[in-house]
């Protein structure tokens, strides 16, 4: 494992019931760049960086976006905003990360969980 990246949280293998794949790691893992990324990105999400164990740990809903080449999913965790964060594999590292944190509307929250895109957990 390289020094670029640190473990936030267990992975829940519960979650691997409302996934169309399973997933058998123990932890996933931060970057150190992930605040940067957030920064430039997603400024106005930095304040929920912080609540990333809580909601790896306690997610509301979960989905998988069919744009993303990979394996990866998504969790969103209702607050004042609704937070999506998005969780991918490193094939080639074989770890778990978060790659982004970002707020979604309602109206998107709802949309995707009409389509099945989206699923309460």
């Amino acid at each position: 494992m390289n020094d670029k990246i640190f473990p936030i949280a267990s992975y829940n293998k519960n979650l691997n019931k409302y996934l169309p794949f399973s997933l058998d790691y123990d932890l996933i893992y931060q970057s150190h760049g992930l605040k940067k990324h957030i920064l430039k990105r997603h400024p106005e999400c930095i304040e929920y960086l912080h609540y990333l164990p809580f909601i790896l740990n306690h997610p509301d809903y979960i989905g998988v976006n069919p744009n993303e080449t990979g394996t990866s999913f998504e969790l969103v965790k209702v607050f004042d905003k609704n937070i999506q964060i998005g969780i991918k594999l490193d094939v080639q590292g074989d770890y778990l990360y978060v790659a982004t944190l970002h707020s979604i509307t309602t109206a998107k929250l709802e949309h995707g969980l009409k389509n099945g895109r989206l699923k309460k957990i």
